[in-house]
């Protein structure tokens, strides 16, 4: 019938505007940002280092180009004294004592010493930065540029130098205008960083190696030349005899940290180098600058770590913290009320883990400035305030497990766990290790070497440096003493007169 819809009909309008209405809904609501679908942000993708860029150089050339200038060569004159010349008398066996004996009294020879390192300036005037044990005891200094050029004589002058952290400071004293590095941020470089070490190994200027910091933090590696504040930045980047001194730098080219040691039986690199980080030379460079010396905080305590054993015994529920040996006399801490076995776990809001960090900790501490301590004490944890003085210079007692020199003897001895003491493998559990003996002094005149364990002065047994101090103590000058010292695995005794 004319005007009526069939069934069939009906079913296929209906059917063509659903899909039209689909179509359009579609189009619509592709339109509409606030419709659209919007599928979940996929995270940002870690891209590599491209290891070339496009014109075929790596990433390190630039830097290279850019610090090389800036790099020097150092050379280290020294005057020594030593046995007969071009003849060494270092006996081993049953007739060492026989030999030493003879050769004891003949002349000394007396002659020259050359060490090579590296360095870097830091400022436009000519102000270098390099290790300590690099330029220490030299009687002359030669700067090399990468040019060249040479300077020594009344030109170098050595600003200032701090043994234990191993930093020097020197200055060429010319008009001209140098090329000079940036210093970085240390604490912002991370573990798998890359790394640019460039120095003079072997005494082959501008040598670059390159690899990444392997750790941070280090503390407690028994290194011939020290130093003994440490925290050194560790790197896979060869570091070799001659490049101490020189700068370790980042992608950047900025300076992170200065070349100063290898850990390795032959001397030799074996992926295991250390860096000091120039944050904590940054401090100790300003003040060699500004005073010519570094002054330090200095609380008046002789420490121990906290092992196994101190922990058990002493009721700690962990081993960090440090324990207090001795309180040094009319010192900041003895003033503040510690005592001999306090255990210090947090110095001003800082917690205590090692004895290494503590001393730092301590070291870069204004002086002047009260601190609170949290001690652990007969099982209680107590709370003293101290104001921190600033630490005597190296001829008095000192903040950590050394002995001063003794002026009567000539002997700088440490506890046997000191970092300095296990550079000789003592074979002993108990004295006092010696690490210097000072020329033409009565130590050196009895035999007494580097790396002698006193074990025992007169009747007394020496167990460590308390003992070997009241023994010391009670020497009378001009009269002679037997010590006891053990030398690798032999006991021998000699005689000393005070």
């Amino acid at each position: 019938m004319e005007g009526k819809i069939s069934l069939k009909s009906a079913g296929i309008i209906a059917g063509a505007s659903a899909i039209f209405a689909f179509i359009f809904g579609l189009i619509i609501s592709a339109g509409i940002p606030g419709l659209t679908h919007q599928p979940e942000a996929s995270p940002e993708k870690i891209t590599s280092v491209p290891l070339v860029n496009e014109e075929g150089e790596s990433p390190f050339t630039k830097v290279v180009e850019m610090v090389s200038p800036a790099v020097v060569n150092i050379s280290a004159e020294r005057r020594v004294r030593t046995g007969i010349k071009d003849f060494e008398w270092e006996f081993r066996g049953p007739f060492e004592d026989f030999f030493r004996d003879f050769f004891k009294n003949f002349p000394r020879y007396e002659g020259k010493s050359q060490t090579l390192g590296s360095g870097f300036i830091i400022s436009e005037d000519g102000y270098v930065v390099t290790n300590h044990h690099v330029i220490k005891d030299a009687s002359e200094i030669i700067i090399r540029m990468t040019n060249k050029k040479e300077y020594k004589g009344k030109i170098v002058k050595i600003i200032g130098s701090d043994q234990r952290t191993d930093v020097a400071l020197l200055k060429i004293e010319t008009d001209e205008k140098f090329p000079c590095l940036k210093l970085g941020d240390s604490d912002k470089i991370k573990v798998g960083d890359w790394v640019i070490a460039v120095g003079n190994p072997f005494n082959l200027e501008g040598t670059v190696t390159v690899g990444v910091i392997s750790a941070k933090g280090r503390s407690n590696i028994p290194l011939a030349e020290g130093p003994d504040f440490q925290s050194f930045l560790q790197t896979d980047a060869a570091i070799n005899p001659g490049n101490s001194g020189g700068p370790l730098l980042n992608i950047h080219g900025e300076v992170i940290g200065i070349n100063t040691a290898i850990a390795s039986a032959t001397g030799g690199n074996i992926g295991i180098g250390f860096a000091i980080p120039i944050n904590l030379a940054r401090t100790i460079i300003d003040e060699l600058k500004t005073k010519g010396k570094v002054t330090r905080g200095y609380l008046g305590v002789y420490l121990g770590e906290v092992n196994e054993e101190i922990k058990d015994a002493l009721g700690l529920s962990s081993t960090e913290g440090v324990l207090i040996n001795e309180v040094v006399p009319n010192s900041p801490a003895e003033r503040a009320g510690l005592k001999e076995k306090d255990v210090i776990i947090e110095f001003d809001g800082k917690k205590v883990t090692d004895v290494q960090s503590f001393r730092i900790m301590v070291a870069s501490t204004k002086v002047g400035k009260e601190v609170k301590l949290k001690l652990f004490r007969d099982g209680k944890v107590i709370e003293k305030n101290v104001k921190i003085g600033e630490m005597p210079e190296e001829s008095v007692a000192r903040e950590d497990n050394e002995e001063k020199e003794e002026a009567n003897l000539g002997l700088t001895v440490v506890e046997l766990d000191d970092t300095r003491a296990s550079r000789y493998n003592p074979s002993v559990k108990e004295g006092v290790m010696v690490i210097k003996v000072a020329p033409d002094t009565p130590g050196e005149e009895a035999g007494i070497q580097d790396g002698d364990v006193i074990i025992g002065i007169g009747e007394e047994r020496i167990r460590n440096l308390s003992d070997y101090r009241r023994a010391v103590a009670r020497l009378k000058k001009g009269k002679p003493i037997i010590f006891q010292i053990q030398r690798g695995d032999r006991k021998r005794y000699v005689a000393v007169t005070p």
